[in-house]
């Protein structure tokens, strides 16, 4: 990481991902998590409020330093244990069926080899455990993908590599998964072309 991706980008994404518009979807996106959990993208403790209470413990990967220390007041006051475990969702430092449940919340856009962070979460997920997420991507209109593809350079400058043409439902059944829910819309109070999201569960076989 640079001088920039250290220190500016995980403040930029702690106001951008901390609006009021995003709580709602938290919320919906972590409702039914259970036992050992693993969040790929953990940024700073955005979702630490809505852990429902049928958690054990949340295992972070998060690789910015700066993005784990923003998240000091929203882990001092968790009811769930979290602790910081990995630096790269393309390779997860846990064996094989290590946990119930996987979480994602606008990560998959930055990560550069998504499929490969995909694979590592299947592998890591226990049989039958459930993966959810709430993901930015591809927009279903024609007319939204154009300015989607005009505006993703310099969406990916200035946010760590965030792009916004990624095909979220086909890239998780691509890795394996089996959709178990899918709710594709576009974010209240945003542009479509960066409010294109889906929200989802899916089963690891």
């Amino acid at each position: 990481m640079g001088w920039y991706e250290k220190h500016v980008v995980p403040r930029i994404v702690d106001k951008a991902c901390g609006i009021k518009l995003t709580q709602p979807l938290r919320q919906r996106v972590c409702e039914g998590l259970t036992g050992e959990v693993v969040e790929i993208g953990f940024g700073s403790g955005h979702n630490v409020p809505h852990y429902p209470p049928g958690i054990a413990r949340v295992a972070a990967v998060e690789p910015a330093d700066l993005g784990w220390k923003l998240a000091g007041k929203r882990l001092a006051g968790s009811g769930v244990p979290v602790y910081r475990s990995g630096l790269d969702g393309q390779s997860l430092p846990f064996p094989d069926h290590s946990f119930d449940a996987a979480l994602s919340t606008w990560t998959l856009c930055t990560i550069p080899d998504v499929a490969a962070a995909l694979r590592e979460v299947r592998r890591v997920l226990k049989p039958g455990g459930t993966f959810h997420f709430v993901e930015h991507g591809l927009a279903p209109e024609e007319s939204v993908q154009r300015w989607q593809r005009r505006l993703e350079p310099v969406q990916k400058r200035l946010f760590g590599g965030c792009h916004l043409t990624r095909p979220v439902v086909d890239m998780v059944t691509g890795a394996g998964f089996t959709l178990t829910e899918v709710d594709a819309f576009y974010e209240q109070g945003v542009p479509k072309p960066l409010g294109a999201t889906t929200l989802g569960a899916a089963v690891s076989s």
